[in-house]
């Protein structure tokens, strides 16, 4: 039986988009029951991102597997108070709503902690429930902007790009999902077994902005203690040296980093350049990085003499820390996502009149040799609720049918 470390949790999740239903993923990966309640007859909008048939798109298909799809209109009372029945039955809550607007409906923390003491709140916002931005709203994009990161994405002679994912909303479900484990790890430990943990102890408060912040490594200190405003530096990596992406002969490109100080001598009679390997002014990495124009045009003009294929295998029999860059056509055929069950297939419709075999990327951490099975892709739109109103809730046929009809 595969593990499922999360196995008996069970989490409602009012998340829409990416960041709060990225959560509601990786508590489900690992085992949660995850019951995620969306809007009568339209849903959560992802499931018309990027669709190129069929009803669903593949990002919903990814973004919510391992859930189950119920409906309901959090705008009525009949739904809000199912809302409360099932928060009775969870472990917990995931939201990323515009701060205040559970309250608006009645469903903030102190009536959720009334419904269940026990009950782990996760909210994920774009600048979090306190401070002079909080009632704000904000997607990923606006949120890797105020963090930092969109000022140092792209080249210095042009404007700052985009990263090509929702990174800000998916490094936001992530911690959104450490916290939960977190506060349910500390719920488990607490001193009082029969006592609660308080309330303020179990509302997990995530900020776009502040999850992208995180990952911007000594960006603030290296401001404030040497006055250092990062920039923009195309496919290098301020400081580091040299490490880049390198043309080669077929028309790829090949990522290299060679800028350990014994790595790069290696890296130098790779590609025949001892004179490099033994300038006195590239022997360590603030060197090497002040010359760093030099160092790329003498490794691009080796990269390019030979094919992807050349490249990494001369760089790999040196021990050179390099990498072909992939499309998803390259990830499909690599032997080692393969080996790992990191592309797990699954039947889904694509607007065709068959459903298609479609691979999906497999869950992460590993545990044990491989990936977890994924058990089942994004739900289709409700497909489990009268199972959850029935099975959990106690709802006859007859009281589903009305509350659908209201």
């Amino acid at each position: 039986m595969s593990i499922r470390p999360l196995d008996g949790v069970r989490v409602l999740e009012l998340g829409n988009y990416i960041a709060a239903p990225t959560a509601g993923r990786i508590l489900g990966d690992f085992g949660a029951e995850v019951i995620k309640v969306e809007r009568p007859k339209a849903g959560d909008e992802l499931r018309n991102w990027r669709l190129y048939g069929g009803d669903t798109s593949m990002l919903y298909r990814t973004i919510n597997r391992n859930k189950k799809s119920i409906t309901l209109d959090l705008r009525t009372e009949a739904g809000r108070g199912i809302v409360l029945d099932l928060v009775r039955r969870c472990d917990v809550l995931l939201e990323n709503f515009r701060p205040g607007m559970l309250e608006k409906w009645g469903l903030g923390p102190e009536v959720l902690n009334e419904a269940n003491p026990d009950l782990v709140i996760t909210r994920i916002s774009a600048y979090g429930q306190t401070g002079p931005l909080s009632e704000r709203p904000g997607f990923a994009a606006v949120a890797e902007a105020v963090g930092g990161l969109r000022e140092l994405v792209g080249d210095p002679d042009r404007p700052p790009v985009r990263t090509g994912v929702s990174i800000g909303d998916s490094i936001a479900g992530i911690y959104a999902a450490f916290g939960t484990v977190m506060a349910l790890f500390q719920r488990e430990r607490r001193a009082e077994p029969d006592a609660p943990v308080p309330l303020r102890e179990r509302v997990i408060d995530v900020a776009l902005n502040e999850a992208i912040l995180s990952v911007m490594e000594s960006l603030v200190p290296d401001y404030l203690a040497y006055g250092i405003q990062r920039e923009r530096v195309g496919g290098r990596m301020e400081g580091i040296a040299p490490s880049n992406a390198y043309p080669c002969a077929d028309g790829t490109s090949i990522i290299i980093g060679g800028n350990g100080d014994a790595i790069f001598q290696r890296y130098m009679a790779v590609i025949d350049r001892p004179d490099l390997a033994a300038d006195p002014e590239l022997q360590d990495n603030a060197g090497r990085w002040r010359h760093r124009e030099r160092l790329d045009a003498a490794i691009g003009e080796w990269t390019v003499r030979h094919t992807r294929a050349e490249a990494l295998k001369l760089l790999d029999a040196a021990a050179i820390p390099c990498g072909p860059i992939y499309t998803a056509a390259d990830i499909v055929a690599d032997e080692q996502y393969r080996a790992r069950n990191m592309i797990q297939p699954f039947a889904v419709d694509v607007g065709a009149p068959e459903p298609k075999v479609v691979g999906f990327p497999g869950i992460v951490p590993v545990i044990g040799d491989q990936s977890l099975p994924i058990r089942t892709v994004g739900p289709d739109l409700g497909e489990h609720t009268r199972e959850v109103l029935s099975g959990l809730l106690g709802l006859s046929e007859a009281e589903i049918d009305a509350l659908e009809a209201r």
